[in-house]
């Protein structure tokens, strides 16, 4: 093999060539190799704290959810007692105002008992009169036997 001048020449370039790379070529695109790899580091982080905080809140969402229908069962259920309680006093009620109704018509309808027959007496009154004038043939004056008819009106 022959070294010849040509041969040394590409050597020394070529080492040049390498320090110079090393030199001014190789640090910007080394740092810019290892700025993209801290950003895809980053963006793995990002993405694994993501999926984490994803996680956290769809458990906290669904213990809010499992807070939410236990907070609305109860409330349906104390909706439900109350409603069944109303509907308790307002039957009370209604038996109540249904037996003060039957009591102020049973008043009622003694009060038209008592009227009818006292409207009665004074008519059976009346009739004694007008009978015991038929019979005895004379007249007979109310006011002077006005006591003999209050006894007989309240005989009968």
């Amino acid at each position: 093999m022959n070294f010849n001048y040509t041969f040394v020449g590409q050597i020394i370039t070529f080492a040049l060539f390498v320090w110079f790379c090393a030199k001014f070529v190789w640090p910007p695109l080394i740092a810019a190799i290892e700025e993209r790899q801290k950003k895809i580091a980053d963006g793995l982080n990002a993405a694994d704290r993501a999926a984490k905080d994803l996680e956290l809140a769809q458990d906290s969402a669904a213990a809010k959810l499992r807070e939410a229908k236990e907070q609305a069962a109860a409330i349906i259920e104390q909706a439900n007692r109350r409603a069944a309680k109303l509907v308790e006093e307002a039957k009370d009620e209604a038996r109540a105002e249904g037996e003060r109704m039957l009591a102020t018509a049973r008043d009622d309808i003694r009060h038209e008992q008592n009227l009818a027959k006292e409207e009665l007496r004074a008519k059976v009154a009346v009739l004694a009169m007008l009978g015991a004038e038929k019979v005895l043939d004379a007249s007979i004056d109310e006011k002077v036997h006005s006591d003999m008819l209050e006894k007989l009106a309240a005989e009968l």
